[in-house]
C-alpha cells in the first residue's frame, strides 16, 4: 500500500517470494469462488502481484485494481493490458467499487489496517454477499539462521512497531489473521485459514538485506537501543517469517 511507502522496486523484489509462500489450496479456493465475468477487486494492489499470481494457477479473470498510488496503478495497468485502475483512497469502505464483483483479494495488506477498518470491510461484503481472499498477513513470527543472542528482542521490538498507527488507526500487525477470522465468522462467514511463510535461502540476498534493513529500523523505531548492532551482525544464510492466508 503506497500510503506506507511501499515503492515499486521493493513490491518487485519481495514478489518472488510472496509468490512460493501463497497456500496453493486457498489460492485456488478463492479461484472457484469466481463466476464467469465477475470481476476481481484487488485492495491496495501495488502493481498487481496478486493478478500475477492467480495468473500462475491459469486463471483468467478481470481486475479491478484499486490503490492509492496513480505511479503504481500505471504499472498495473501496463502489466495487465484490460484491467481496471481505481485511484482511492482505502480509509473509507463504503466507496469501494464493487459493482460487477465475484470476489475481493488483498496481499499484504491487512496487517496494516484497524481492526475497526477490517470490521466495516467485513459487514460491506456481508451485504454485497461478496468472498475475501486475504494472503500474506504477517502473522509475527520470524528466525534467521544462524540464531543471534537479540533475535527474540529484535522480533518482539518489531511487532510493536506493526502495531502502531499506519494513517487510519492503530494497525492489528501481527495479530491481523486472528483479527480478521474473528470478525468475519461474526459476520457469518466461513473462514479458512492457512500458513504462507517466506523461506528465504541465499538465492533471496537483496530482499534478506533489504528486509533486515527495515527490521532493524522499525525495531529502533519501537525503542530499541541496539537495533543497528543486530543488523551490522554476521550475515544470516537463512530467514523464515510467517504469513498466514485468510478465505
Amino acid at each position: 500500500m503506497s500510503e506506507a511507502g511501499f515503492s515499486a522496486s521493493w513490491l518487485d523484489l519481495r514478489e518472488p517470494a510472496d509468490h512460493a509462500a501463497r497456500d496453493g489450496g486457498l489460492l485456488a479456493a478463492a479461484q472457484a469462488c469466481l463466476n464467469p465475468g465477475q470481476v476481481i477487486l484487488d485492495l491496495g494492489s501495488g502493481t498487481g502481484s496478486t493478478a500475477r499470481a492467480f495468473a500462475r494457477s491459469g486463471l483468467c479473470a478481470p481486475w479491478r485494481f484499486l490503490d492509492g498510488d496513480a505511479e503504481l496503478l500505471r504499472l498495473a495497468g501496463k502489466r495487465h493490458p484490460g484491467s481496471e485502475q481505481v485511484v482511492a483512497n482505502l480509509a473509507d469502505v463504503n466507496t469501494l467499487p464493487l459493482d460487477g464483483v465475484g470476489l475481493v483479494t488483498a496481499s499484504a495488506l491487512f496487517d496494516l489496517m484497524p481492526r475497526h477498518w477490517i470490521a466495516a470491510l467485513a459487514a460491506r461484503l456481508r451485504q454485497a454477499r461478496i468472498p475475501l481472499y486475504s494472503a500474506l498477513n504477517y502473522n509475527g513470527e520470524m528466525s534467521w539462521t544462524p540464531e543471534q543472542p537479540l533475535d527474540a528482542e529484535i522480533t518482539a521490538a518489531f511487532n510493536r512497531h506493526q502495531l502502531t498507527d499506519k494513517g487510519i488507526g492503530p494497525a492489528t500487525g501481527p495479530h491481523a489473521a486472528e483479527v480478521t477470522k474473528e470478525i468475519f465468522e461474526a459476520q457469518g462467514y466461513h473462514v479458512r485459514v492457512a500458513d504462507s511463510p517466506w523461506d528465504l535461502s541465499p538465492k533471496h540476498t537483496a530482499l534478506q538485506t533489504d528486509l533486515n534493513r527495515g527490521i532493524a529500523a522499525a525495531a529502533q523505531d519501537a525503542g530499541h537501543p541496539r537495533a543497528q548492532a543486530w543488523l551490522s551482525a554476521p550475515s544470516r544464510s537463512y530467514t523464515r517469517i510467517g504469513h498466514t492466508d485468510l478465505l
